[in-house]
């Protein structure tokens, strides 16, 4: 049986955080929604901000291609003072030429020397450039001028190129930012609310709800409250709850059979000291008529006894399978064919009724716990022939018949008996104790306690097949020990071929 292990009284306590971190799932939710919008917002700064500067550099080329068209209607093709003056103050332009066939006249002269210009072409741009402008602009040294080259829209010509100053335009950057920064955190916070108050109804409640019902599900399961209240949903979480309902059904049926089998353990123990005490006095009572030379009591008196050897053994494997837990098993090299003969006189197979035929060698041997096995094999035996005896047919005669197959470090031994084989109702719990037993009175002990030392041992006990013509199981046990050497094995009186 397994033993149950309780979690103790006081966990340690977790280790202190470096960084402070909300526990909750509801309030991990709301940083994570404020965190992703404002890095999907901030990511909409930089092109937002490149389009607002392309946009207005685009402006001032236009301007300054105007100039030129103005300049260029002059006959003489220079421009009056005062509508230079106007152009200039319109485009803010320092500079304005145009380029015609491959040459470039300049419209609009400088009237004072002025620092060297980066360029900017808007012809071509990358977008990487074109995203990275904005920034260039606003780290550019006090001063700077910008050269600005376009592809004209009122006039034919290869390019118009204008020369300005960047300050106003850095101006305007910086108001544009903060203007543009602060209607993205509103947005950003905005919609934010929106994702967090949609996730928070749709799936941080109803997990708060599932795990609230664990929670009082664990600290009292008789609780009707702490039963999880399915909804009507089809995804996950009414998945979740589904399962989760169907888990507190299952585990609260297991609690009721482990209750009902506390109690019938207790009852058994109480049964069990009197029943000890009337099995006693019985058998002091048939040790009695064995000496009164009755050659009808004599008769009677096998009969008896092992019918009380039965209730004997019935007693203590109820009492044995209450225990907590088996011994853990001391395997050590056993010889097979010695163990079966053993486990078969305390099965009462004889060679009359239902016999033990087995063609293992006497040096055969198996690495198991002596005295497991011992349980092991009486049980299967016991087992078997009672299956050969409750047939109405067979008049208490049949057969057991025992070989030994090894491989892959595990040795089977396979148990075949000749008896009616294992009903269709009783297959599904063979192995389970007090719902597998197959004939009528069983408690069906015998094999949850085999397979159960089977499995101690490293190995297992399964029913191979069953049928009109008998049922075979095959008991397997981890190892596979040297044979005895040939002077050590001692001679039975069953022979070398049965039992």
């Amino acid at each position: 049986m397994t033993e149950t292990v309780s979690p103790p009284e006081n966990p340690t306590p977790p280790g202190k955080r470096r960084f402070p971190w909300p526990r909750g799932l509801s309030a991990r939710l709301l940083l994570f929604t404020a965190f992703v919008v404002t890095v999907a917002g901030l990511f909409a700064l930089p092109p937002t901000l490149a389009a607002y500067e392309e946009q207005w550099l685009l402006d001032r080329v236009r301007a300054g291609e105007l100039a030129s068209t103005i300049a260029e209607s002059d006959p003489e093709l220079r421009v009056s003072d005062a509508v230079a003056a106007q152009m200039f103050d319109q485009a803010g332009a320092v500079t304005v030429a145009v380029q015609v066939d491959g040459a470039r006249r300049l419209v609009l002269p400088p009237k004072a020397p002025m620092a060297t210009p980066y360029l900017v072409d808007l012809r071509r741009q990358n977008p990487g450039s074109w995203i990275a402008a904005p920034f260039f602009t606003l780290t550019s040294p006090p001063g700077s001028m910008v050269r600005v080259m376009a592809e004209p829209r009122f006039r034919k010509a290869e390019f118009v190129e204008v020369v300005l100053p960047d300050a106003p335009l850095k101006a305007l950057l910086v108001g544009y930012f903060w203007r543009l920064a602060g209607i993205t955190i509103f947005v950003a916070g905005l919609a934010g609310f929106f994702v967090y108050l949609f996730l928070n109804i749709f799936l941080v409640r109803p997990m708060q709800r599932i795990t609230r019902a664990m929670e009082q599900f664990r600290a009292d399961p008789d609780d009707p409250e702490a039963r999880i209240v399915v909804s009507k949903r089809r995804d996950e979480i009414g998945r979740a709850e589904l399962e989760l309902d169907r888990m507190q059904t299952d585990l609260l049926t297991a609690l009721a059979s482990k209750a009902r089998l506390a109690a019938l353990g207790e009852a058994v123990a109480k049964i069990n000291h009197d029943l000890r005490n009337m099995l006693t006095s019985a058998q002091m009572a048939s040790d009695r008529l064995a000496a009164l030379g009755d050659p009808k009591v004599a008769q009677a008196l096998p009969r008896l006894e092992r019918a009380l050897d039965r209730a004997i053994t019935l007693a203590s494997d109820v009492m044995a399978y209450g225990k907590s837990k088996e011994p853990a098993p001391v395997a050590r090299p056993v010889p097979l064919r010695a163990a079966l003969d053993s486990a078969a006189e305390d099965s009462g197979l004889t060679p009359g009724g239902v016999a033990l035929e087995t063609v293992i060698d006497p040096r055969e041997q198996v690495l198991a716990d002596p005295d497991q096995l011992h349980r092991i094999l009486t049980n299967l035996l016991r087992n078997a022939r009672e299956a050969v005896e409750g047939a109405p047919d067979r008049g208490g005669k049949g057969r057991v018949f025992v070989e030994l197959h090894r491989g892959d470090g595990v040795s089977i031994l396979r148990l075949s008996d000749d008896g009616p084989g294992v009903p269709a109702r009783a297959q599904a719990n063979l192995f389970q104790p007090f719902v597998g037993s197959v004939r009528r009175g069983g408690t069906g002990l015998g094999l949850a306690i085999a397979r159960e030392l089977a499995q101690g041992h490293g190995g297992d006990l399964v029913l191979v097949e069953t049928g009109p013509g008998g049922s075979v199981f095959d008991l397997s046990l981890a190892g596979v020990p040297e044979p005895l050497p040939e002077a050590a094995v001692v001679s039975t009186p069953s022979g070398d071929a049965a039992s």
